[in-house]
């Protein structure tokens, strides 16, 4: 009888977890073992928390500086969106445990309030990069494979407004390449994103994506499938020495190192972008060229229009400007 208990207590945890996206639970087991080694070292147990016990942790690692060895802002405290991320995993684990979570107290809020207004500190917002701007990022991919491969994630990212997860995880059968019908056409190409951020439940989408006249993503992604020779498994794929691929996918970290290393050759601080940038890039380049929020939506995959609308306000904040005709 014991056994059963444990076995379906095992089942309901297995359950849980599967409502949560792969990087969520990653995030939250990471933010939970913080929690809990840091209640180890105090003599807490992690489950028996306290509220003063978790607004204590949110103070000391507001304070703490990060490791000199961290790869983001060595020597600074935390983020206010990280400490945000390590109350959900701890409210996470409490539910899957079934019991109530500590950080529902109105004192772990205020607590975080306060170290908002105490840090003073607005959200980052990373840079949209224009066409122009990839035009010129474009232009510094080298002949080499991987060169062939940065400039059609590049093009492809920028023009089917891709996150990061949807770059890495597309599949050479996710690609449909439509030839003109006459010499008046222009070929065209649909790509399926099959899961995103949005979509955890793999409905799918399917995205048109034209040629055009300067990114031409299509030409780019048909350069790098004619040089790699991809044509199954995953479309973009890390590589061995020698430039030899190993069917594994570009790890989601990889698309913004790649778009910083690209953003430096043009005169852009990296630190200003980031994987975003290509998403946000589309909508901005889209509203500049006058193209309906509607048809903006459709490629975005955006519900609510609100977020697109804060890049278009980004895109226009100087046209029909107050202050043009005096200043």
């Amino acid at each position: 009888m014991l056994n059963d208990k444990n076995n379906e207590s095992s089942v309901y945890r297995d359950i849980l977890s599967l409502s949560l996206a792969k990087n969520s639970r990653i995030a939250y087991e990471k933010g939970w073992n913080v929690f809990h080694d840091y209640c180890v070292s105090r003599g807490i147990n992690s489950m028996e928390a306290t509220q003063e016990d978790v607004a204590d942790f949110f103070l000391f690692l507001s304070m703490a500086p990060r490791s000199k060895n961290a790869t983001i802002n060595p020597g600074e405290p935390l983020s206010l969106s990280t400490l945000s991320l390590y109350k959900s995993a701890i409210a996470n684990k409490y539910n899957e445990e079934g019991k109530v979570s500590p950080t529902r107290s109105p004192k772990v809020s205020a607590i975080l309030k306060g170290l908002a207004r105490y840090r003073g500190k607005s959200p980052r917002r990373v840079k949209a990069l224009s066409d122009h701007q990839i035009l010129l990022m474009l232009e510094q991919c080298n002949g080499t494979l991987i060169g062939v491969r940065d400039a059609a994630i590049l093009a492809l990212g920028f023009a089917a407004a891709l996150r990061r997860s949807e770059i890495c995880g597309l599949m050479s059968s996710d690609i449909e390449i439509i030839p003109p019908v006459d010499r008046w056409d222009t070929k065209k190409m649909f790509v399926t994103i099959r899961k995103s951020k949005t979509d955890q439940f793999h409905k799918s989408h399917r995205i048109a994506v034209p040629q055009g006249r300067k990114i031409r993503p299509i030409d780019r992604l048909q350069d790098w499938i004619s040089a790699s020779g991809v044509t199954q498994g995953y479309l973009f794929q890390t590589m061995r020495r020698g430039n030899n691929l190993n069917g594994n996918p570009m790890h989601h970290s990889d698309i913004p190192r790649l778009i910083k290393k690209y953003a430096k050759a043009i005169g852009i601080n990296p630190d200003d972008v980031s994987g975003h940038s290509l998403r946000a890039g589309f909508v901005t380049s889209a509203a500049i060229h006058n193209a309906r929020m509607d048809k903006i939506m459709e490629i975005t995959r955006h519900t609510n229009p609100t977020t697109v609308i804060r890049y278009i306000r980004d895109a226009d904040v100087f046209r029909d400007h107050a202050g043009e005709n005096f200043l």
